[in-house]
């Protein structure tokens, strides 16, 4: 039997919320049909002016659907991709209906119209399966509560956090002759063809902390010459690595064949400090040096509440990148080269901080780009950054995924959590997670018990 007749497709209803976090949501449903209330597309032309990414995707989409239902009415069903796909339409106004969400829980507001879509589509489909798709945990709630199926939309999100890549390990039977030659010559090809080298399971671009009988090291396995490389602890603009995981994420920093970095940890393991004391140490290597960090307003109020011109309402949420760079100038007395270099770097625009939202559009050749809390960022925005890389360009990216700001993000569906899934094993990428607070006593506490 043809599949169409065993299992009839689904109708997925689509939030704003998903069309926001991707503007090429309907093109992910395979065959099964999509359906986008009118209510979404009147908060679209709300969030269509603006430079945030959301504003973009809001834009993109309202061109798309332009495209896909220029010689057809967009209340019936317009196939998607030629026919490949399911089908689209739009739902408007809906008629009198057996369950009404707006007098169950209020009148006037859009998640409640958006669930009475999915009630009217159940009453029109009554034989197929309809499904609420939301990035919206209490929307999905509400939906449940009325007998309307809910889900998150999945695409972008990480399956198996358990394993999470961590970007080194411990080998504790690493051969004594091998151990010594890596200490005498910095680096040893460890053929893969050789049986002792064969059960050792080396992963691509990976930090290990290398063990025998007598001695150990710790050692990146480069997966591009497959040499295992020594890795040592130097200290860089004055900033000493305590640990064997911040000792790796400084030569992932300064190694010249890694062009993307990726640091995770919760607060306190010196993730962006020792990002920027790794940018400044290769100073010479690139033109500029720009920070940035995603600008996630407090009580979901926007920037535009706040006082002053357009850098000084941005400059709070800038502070503490600053404040990273003013503890490494602190290294230094005031009269020190190193402490008067950076003054005269941040003085001639060599170190830029600066919002991810003005990076759109720019290519960026030349520069050490560092994006901190990257967990608040979804998968199409660090695409977005990423592919603005030109020639001779590194990028790093920092964050705590566990520490999320923005409401329609998670522990797997941010854009560093899918950035670390995606991008793992590959030669031009490397990944550290620190776990090992070095900030302060009371922070560790607070970070173990609070």
């Amino acid at each position: 039997m043809p599949r169409s007749a065993k299992t009839p497709r689904k109708i997925f209803i689509l939030d704003t919320s998903v069309i926001l976090y991707d503007h090429n949501a309907i093109m992910n449903f395979e065959e099964h049909d999509v359906a986008i209330p009118i209510t979404v597309l009147e908060e679209l032309d709300e969030f269509k002016k603006g430079s945030d990414t959301k504003n973009f995707e809001a834009r993109e989409f309202i061109r798309m659907l332009d495209k896909k239902a220029a010689d057809k009415p967009l209340t019936e069903w317009i196939d998607l991709n030629g026919g490949k796909r399911g089908k689209f339409r739009v739902i408007m106004a809906t008629p009198k209906l057996d369950i009404d969400a707006t007098e169950i829980y209020g009148k006037g507001k859009n998640d409640h119209k958006i669930i009475n879509a999915a009630l009217f589509m159940q009453q029109e489909e009554p034989k197929r399966p309809i499904i609420l798709v939301t990035k919206d945990i209490n929307l999905r709630l509400k939906a449940k509560a009325l007998n309307v199926a809910a889900e998150d939309y999945l695409t972008g999100k990480v399956k198996e956090m358990d394993t999470r890549h961590t970007g080194r390990g411990e080998i504790s039977d690493f051969p004594a002759t091998d151990l010594k030659s890596l200490y005498e010559r910095k680096s040893i090809l460890l053929d893969p063809h050789v049986k002792a080298h064969q059960k050792l399971g080396l992963q691509p671009n990976h930090f290990y902390i290398l063990k025998s009988a007598k001695s150990s090291a710790l050692g990146y396995y480069n997966g591009k010459n497959q040499h295992m490389e020594l890795v040592e602890k130097s200290s860089f603009y004055g900033i000493k690595p305590r640990n064997s995981e911040q000792t790796f994420a400084l030569h992932a920093i300064m190694h010249p064949d890694i062009k993307l970095v990726t640091l995770t940890g919760v607060a306190g393991t010196g993730k962006t400090l020792l990002a920027l004391a790794g940018s400044l140490e290769q100073r010479r290597d690139f033109k500029q040096i720009y920070l940035a960090r995603p600008i996630v307003p407090l009580s979901n109020r926007d920037i535009g509440f706040l006082p002053g011109d357009a850098e000084q309402k941005i400059n709070p949420y800038m502070q503490p990148l600053w404040d990273n760079l003013k503890f490494i100038k602190n290294q230094f007395g005031e009269r020190d080269r190193n402490f008067k270099q950076i003054e005269e770097m941040v003085a001639n625009e060599k170190i830029l901080v600066t919002p991810l939202a003005y990076i759109r559009g720019r290519s960026l050749s030349n520069v050490m780009f560092i994006v901190d809390e990257a967990q608040n960022l979804t998968p199409h925005e660090v695409k977005t950054i990423i592919t603005r890389a030109g020639e001779n360009s590194k990028f790093i990216f920092t964050g705590d995924v566990r520490q999320i700001d923005t409401p329609y993000l998670d522990e797997q569906s941010n854009g560093l959590s899918y950035l670390v899934d995606r991008l793992k094993g590959q030669p031009l990428y490397a990944h550290v997670t620190l776990e090992k607070g070095e900030r302060s006593e009371l922070a560790n506490l607070a970070n173990d018990l609070l």
